[in-house]
Protein backbone atom coordinates (compact mmCIF):
# COMPACT_ATOMS: atom_id res chain seq x y z
CA UNK A 1 0.00 0.00 0.00
CA UNK A 2 1.26 3.45 -1.01
CA UNK A 3 0.94 6.65 1.25
CA UNK A 4 1.30 10.19 0.64
CA UNK A 5 3.47 12.28 2.84
CA UNK A 6 2.15 15.99 2.96
CA UNK A 7 4.28 18.46 4.48
CA UNK A 8 2.56 21.85 5.46
CA UNK A 9 4.80 25.14 6.34
CA UNK A 10 3.39 28.35 7.77
CA UNK A 11 4.71 31.44 7.69
CA UNK A 12 2.36 32.63 10.58
CA UNK A 13 -0.65 30.35 12.58
CA UNK A 14 -2.22 30.28 15.48
CA UNK A 15 -2.67 26.88 17.26
CA UNK A 16 -6.23 27.10 17.11
CA UNK A 17 -5.71 27.89 13.48
CA UNK A 18 -3.86 24.46 12.73
CA UNK A 19 -5.77 22.12 15.29
CA UNK A 20 -8.97 23.28 12.35
CA UNK A 21 -6.62 22.57 9.51
CA UNK A 22 -5.45 19.28 10.85
CA UNK A 23 -9.32 18.38 11.63
CA UNK A 24 -10.70 19.61 7.98
CA UNK A 25 -7.84 17.21 6.65
CA UNK A 26 -8.78 14.41 8.98
CA UNK A 27 -12.19 14.52 6.53
CA UNK A 28 -10.49 14.09 3.34
CA UNK A 29 -8.69 11.44 5.01
CA UNK A 30 -5.03 11.98 6.27
CA UNK A 31 -4.90 9.98 9.50
CA UNK A 32 -1.70 10.58 10.94
CA UNK A 33 -0.14 14.32 12.16
CA UNK A 34 3.73 15.27 13.49
CA UNK A 35 4.38 18.56 14.48
CA UNK A 36 7.60 19.98 13.31
CA UNK A 37 9.41 23.28 13.47
CA UNK A 38 7.59 25.21 10.83
CA UNK A 39 4.19 23.36 11.00
CA UNK A 40 2.92 19.81 10.64
CA UNK A 41 3.66 16.66 7.90
CA UNK A 42 0.54 14.50 7.44
CA UNK A 43 0.15 11.12 5.95
CA UNK A 44 -2.69 10.09 3.82
CA UNK A 45 -3.68 6.37 2.15
CA UNK A 46 -2.69 7.44 -2.05
CA UNK A 47 -5.78 5.52 -2.92
CA UNK A 48 -7.78 8.28 -0.72
CA UNK A 49 -5.75 11.09 -1.44
CA UNK A 50 -7.25 13.87 -3.99
CA UNK A 51 -4.97 17.08 -4.21
CA UNK A 52 -7.77 19.41 -5.63
CA UNK A 53 -9.79 18.44 -2.81
CA UNK A 54 -6.58 19.46 -0.84
CA UNK A 55 -6.04 23.02 -2.63
CA UNK A 56 -9.93 23.17 -2.29
CA UNK A 57 -9.41 23.24 1.70
CA UNK A 58 -6.51 25.09 1.77
CA UNK A 59 -7.98 28.06 -0.06
CA UNK A 60 -11.36 28.00 2.43
CA UNK A 61 -8.15 28.68 4.86
CA UNK A 62 -6.52 31.30 2.61
CA UNK A 63 -7.81 34.32 4.45
CA UNK A 64 -6.40 33.46 7.78
CA UNK A 65 -3.00 31.81 6.78
CA UNK A 66 -0.53 30.98 4.65
CA UNK A 67 0.70 28.08 3.91
CA UNK A 68 3.20 26.26 1.27
CA UNK A 69 3.08 22.34 1.12
CA UNK A 70 5.36 19.49 -0.43
CA UNK A 71 3.81 15.93 -1.71
CA UNK A 72 6.09 12.65 -1.04
CA UNK A 73 5.00 9.18 -2.40
CA UNK A 74 5.68 6.85 0.54
CA UNK A 75 5.91 3.19 0.09
CA UNK A 76 4.79 0.96 2.93
CA UNK A 77 7.49 -0.88 3.67
CA UNK A 78 9.14 2.45 4.59
CA UNK A 79 6.47 3.86 6.87
CA UNK A 80 8.13 2.60 10.49
CA UNK A 81 11.03 4.61 9.32
CA UNK A 82 8.88 7.68 8.84
CA UNK A 83 7.34 7.22 12.52
CA UNK A 84 10.18 6.07 14.21
CA UNK A 85 11.74 9.61 13.33
CA UNK A 86 9.24 11.09 15.57
CA UNK A 87 8.29 8.41 17.99
CA UNK A 88 9.50 9.57 21.33
CA UNK A 89 8.24 7.35 24.89
CA UNK A 90 5.17 9.54 26.47
CA UNK A 91 4.36 9.26 30.39
CA UNK A 92 1.03 9.70 31.91
CA UNK A 93 0.27 10.93 35.04
CA UNK A 94 3.61 9.81 36.15
CA UNK A 95 1.95 5.86 36.70
CA UNK A 96 1.72 5.34 32.65
CA UNK A 97 4.72 4.48 30.14
CA UNK A 98 4.06 4.71 26.98
CA UNK A 99 6.65 3.48 24.37
CA UNK A 100 7.13 1.79 20.76
CA UNK A 101 8.63 -1.81 20.26
CA UNK A 102 12.11 -0.20 20.05
CA UNK A 103 12.03 1.53 23.12
CA UNK A 104 13.63 0.07 26.08
CA UNK A 105 10.77 -1.12 28.78
CA UNK A 106 10.55 0.84 31.98
CA UNK A 107 9.19 -1.56 34.95
CA UNK A 108 9.14 0.90 37.26
CA UNK A 109 5.86 2.30 36.11
CA UNK A 110 2.63 0.53 37.06
CA UNK A 111 1.26 0.50 33.62
CA UNK A 112 3.34 0.07 30.46
CA UNK A 113 1.66 0.15 27.13
CA UNK A 114 3.25 -0.69 23.80
CA UNK A 115 2.48 0.66 20.66
CA UNK A 116 3.10 -0.08 17.00
CA UNK A 117 0.73 2.75 15.18
CA UNK A 118 1.43 2.11 11.80
CA UNK A 119 -0.76 4.39 10.00
CA UNK A 120 -3.40 4.34 13.36
CA UNK A 121 -4.32 7.01 15.22
CA UNK A 122 -3.29 7.16 18.23
CA UNK A 123 0.12 6.94 20.22
CA UNK A 124 -0.88 9.21 23.30
CA UNK A 125 0.86 11.96 21.81
CA UNK A 126 -2.13 14.13 20.73
CA UNK A 127 -3.89 15.93 23.56
CA UNK A 128 -7.12 14.27 22.94
CA UNK A 129 -5.84 10.71 23.46
CA UNK A 130 -3.65 12.02 26.50
CA UNK A 131 -7.03 13.67 28.47
CA UNK A 132 -8.94 10.47 27.31
CA UNK A 133 -6.03 8.53 29.04
CA UNK A 134 -6.50 10.23 32.23
CA UNK A 135 -9.87 9.85 32.73
CA UNK A 136 -9.39 6.50 32.57
CA UNK A 137 -6.63 6.40 35.04
CA UNK A 138 -8.94 8.00 37.30
CA UNK A 139 -11.75 6.08 36.78
CA UNK A 140 -12.84 2.14 38.39
CA UNK A 141 -12.73 -0.15 35.53
CA UNK A 142 -12.13 -3.42 37.61
CA UNK A 143 -14.50 -5.98 36.20
CA UNK A 144 -16.70 -3.39 33.72
CA UNK A 145 -17.49 -4.13 29.98
CA UNK A 146 -16.09 -1.03 28.07
CA UNK A 147 -16.08 0.09 24.25
CA UNK A 148 -13.79 2.15 22.45
CA UNK A 149 -14.96 4.03 19.40
CA UNK A 150 -12.92 5.32 17.12
CA UNK A 151 -9.90 3.04 18.87
CA UNK A 152 -7.15 3.75 15.96
CA UNK A 153 -4.33 1.85 18.01
CA UNK A 154 -6.37 0.17 20.14
CA UNK A 155 -4.60 2.09 23.22
CA UNK A 156 -7.21 2.64 25.24
CA UNK A 157 -9.02 0.09 25.51
CA UNK A 158 -5.61 -1.69 26.12
CA UNK A 159 -5.29 0.50 28.98
CA UNK A 160 -8.62 -0.30 30.53
CA UNK A 161 -7.77 -3.61 30.29
CA UNK A 162 -4.65 -3.19 32.19
CA UNK A 163 -6.51 -1.63 35.03
CA UNK A 164 -8.65 -4.74 34.98
CA UNK A 165 -11.35 -4.18 32.57
CA UNK A 166 -13.29 -7.70 32.13
CA UNK A 167 -13.86 -7.17 28.52
CA UNK A 168 -13.68 -4.86 25.72
CA UNK A 169 -15.05 -4.35 22.50
CA UNK A 170 -13.00 -1.95 19.91
CA UNK A 171 -14.29 -0.53 16.65
CA UNK A 172 -13.24 1.36 13.79
CA UNK A 173 -14.36 1.82 10.43
CA UNK A 174 -10.48 2.09 8.99
CA UNK A 175 -9.53 -1.29 8.60
CA UNK A 176 -6.05 -0.11 9.26
CA UNK A 177 -6.97 0.72 12.65
CA UNK A 178 -8.69 -2.81 13.04
CA UNK A 179 -5.41 -4.50 12.46
CA UNK A 180 -3.49 -1.67 14.13
CA UNK A 181 -5.60 -2.59 17.32
CA UNK A 182 -5.28 -6.65 16.97
CA UNK A 183 -1.25 -6.38 17.16
CA UNK A 184 -1.26 -3.70 19.80
CA UNK A 185 -3.60 -5.89 21.57
CA UNK A 186 -0.94 -8.86 21.18
CA UNK A 187 2.16 -6.70 22.19
CA UNK A 188 0.56 -6.16 25.68
CA UNK A 189 -1.07 -9.48 26.04
CA UNK A 190 -4.32 -8.27 25.88
CA UNK A 191 -6.73 -11.36 25.37
CA UNK A 192 -9.88 -9.98 26.94
CA UNK A 193 -10.32 -7.27 23.43
CA UNK A 194 -12.73 -7.84 20.68
CA UNK A 195 -11.92 -5.58 17.69
CA UNK A 196 -14.33 -4.87 15.32
CA UNK A 197 -14.27 -2.86 11.81
CA UNK A 198 -16.92 -0.55 11.38
CA UNK A 199 -19.09 2.29 13.03
CA UNK A 200 -22.33 2.43 14.93
CA UNK A 201 -24.09 -0.42 13.09
CA UNK A 202 -21.46 -2.50 13.92
CA UNK A 203 -21.63 -2.28 17.90
CA UNK A 204 -22.90 -5.44 19.78
CA UNK A 205 -26.65 -5.24 21.70
CA UNK A 206 -24.74 -5.67 24.69
CA UNK A 207 -24.72 -3.28 27.93
CA UNK A 208 -21.34 -0.72 28.73
CA UNK A 209 -20.22 0.23 31.76
CA UNK A 210 -17.80 2.57 30.03
CA UNK A 211 -18.16 4.13 26.64
CA UNK A 212 -14.31 5.73 25.14
CA UNK A 213 -15.38 7.47 21.90
CA UNK A 214 -12.26 10.28 20.47
CA UNK A 215 -13.62 10.84 17.68
CA UNK A 216 -15.13 14.25 15.65
CA UNK A 217 -18.02 16.24 16.82
CA UNK A 218 -20.18 15.15 13.91
CA UNK A 219 -19.20 11.82 13.87
CA UNK A 220 -20.02 11.96 17.48
CA UNK A 221 -23.74 13.93 17.38
CA UNK A 222 -24.44 10.94 14.65
CA UNK A 223 -23.50 8.02 16.96
CA UNK A 224 -24.75 9.35 20.52
CA UNK A 225 -28.05 7.76 20.48
CA UNK A 226 -26.13 4.33 19.93
CA UNK A 227 -24.40 5.02 22.55
CA UNK A 228 -27.58 5.72 25.05
CA UNK A 229 -28.90 2.22 23.86
CA UNK A 230 -26.00 -0.13 24.77
CA UNK A 231 -24.86 1.71 27.88
CA UNK A 232 -25.82 1.06 31.46
CA UNK A 233 -27.78 3.54 33.69
CA UNK A 234 -25.28 5.10 35.44
CA UNK A 235 -22.68 4.59 33.13
CA UNK A 236 -20.06 6.74 31.65
CA UNK A 237 -18.57 8.40 28.76
CA UNK A 238 -15.37 9.84 28.04
CA UNK A 239 -15.63 11.95 24.54
CA UNK A 240 -12.57 13.62 23.14
CA UNK A 241 -12.07 14.97 19.57
CA UNK A 242 -13.83 18.70 19.18
CA UNK A 243 -13.06 21.91 21.11
CA UNK A 244 -14.95 23.62 23.56
CA UNK A 245 -17.03 26.30 21.32
CA UNK A 246 -19.61 25.44 20.72
CA UNK A 247 -18.74 21.52 20.47
CA UNK A 248 -19.22 20.78 23.49
CA UNK A 249 -22.31 22.71 24.18
CA UNK A 250 -23.96 21.05 21.13
CA UNK A 251 -22.70 17.57 22.63
CA UNK A 252 -24.32 18.03 25.87
CA UNK A 253 -27.71 19.12 24.30
CA UNK A 254 -27.53 15.68 22.17
CA UNK A 255 -26.71 13.80 25.34
CA UNK A 256 -29.55 15.13 27.14
CA UNK A 257 -32.08 13.84 25.26
CA UNK A 258 -31.01 10.57 26.41
CA UNK A 259 -30.90 11.59 29.74
CA UNK A 260 -26.94 11.69 29.73
CA UNK A 261 -25.85 14.12 31.95
CA UNK A 262 -22.44 16.16 31.77
CA UNK A 263 -20.01 15.74 34.38
CA UNK A 264 -16.88 17.64 33.46
CA UNK A 265 -14.28 18.68 31.21
CA UNK A 266 -10.40 18.78 30.69
CA UNK A 267 -9.29 20.96 28.23
CA UNK A 268 -4.99 20.68 26.63
CA UNK A 269 -4.76 23.40 24.07
CA UNK A 270 -8.22 23.99 22.18
CA UNK A 271 -9.12 20.34 21.99
CA UNK A 272 -11.43 19.31 24.92
CA UNK A 273 -12.21 15.73 26.38
CA UNK A 274 -15.61 15.44 28.65
CA UNK A 275 -17.28 13.05 30.75
CA UNK A 276 -20.54 12.07 31.21
CA UNK A 277 -23.26 9.73 32.87
CA UNK A 278 -26.16 8.15 32.09
CA UNK A 279 -29.02 8.82 34.49
CA UNK A 280 -29.67 5.45 36.78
Amino acid sequence: MQYIKAVFKFESIEDFQQDLLISDLADLGFDTFEDSESGFTAFVIKENFSEQALKDLLNIHAEDFTTSYTLEDIADENWNAEWEKNFSPLIIDDVCYVRATFHESQPSYPYEIVIDPKMAFGTGHHQTTTMVMQYILAADLKDKNILDMGCGTGILAILASKLGAKSLVAIDYDDICYESTLENAGLNKVTNLEALCGSKEVIPNEEYDFIFANINRNILLDQIHRYAEVLKPEGKIFFSGFYLDPDLSMITAECAKYEIRYIDHKQNGDWVAAQFEKKN
